[in-house]
């Protein structure tokens, strides 16, 4: 009699996975609850959203947020997220704001560059995510 072998490939969710879709529900159901009132708050909430989406079923660590740079700078200046001034300044400032800074044409201020803007959101956006992660568990 001859045996037969059969391979069949099926798609099995762990408790593990399972676990880590719903703390992670959590967690996006906490941050769309986050109260937002000024414009920096928003962008920083958008850009919290944006650094959760680009996690992949990672563990929630800042290491893990920063996607292999070595601080927010160098995540922002590596064009991992926007690249374009015009694109920061309407993500972070009042209308009022990005008018005076002629929609993001010009510098948010002598010292800093829109990059260095987005750099300090994206470090204010990864606190607000593990303070929420906090909750969660």
């Amino acid at each position: 009699m001859m045996k037969i072998r059969v391979n069949v490939h099926l798609t099995t969710i762990t408790m593990n996975d399972l676990n880590d879709r719903i703390h992670m529900k959590q967690l996006i159901k906490l941050l769309n609850n986050h109260k937002t009132r000024a414009a920096w708050s928003k962008g920083v909430k958008a850009f919290a959203f944006d650094l959760l989406e680009n996690l992949e079923s990672r563990d929630i660590t800042k290491d893990n947020l920063l996607n292999g740079a070595t601080d927010w700078s160098q995540y922002s200046y590596g064009g991992c997220a926007f690249i374009y001034d015009q694109d920061i300044a309407e993500h972070l400032c009042t209308p009022s704001e990005l008018k005076s800074r002629k929609g993001g044409d010009w510098q948010p201020s002598r010292n800093e560059t829109w990059l260095d803007v987005q750099a300090r959101a994206l470090g204010q956006a990864c606190s607000l995510i593990l303070r929420l992660n906090r909750k969660v568990k």
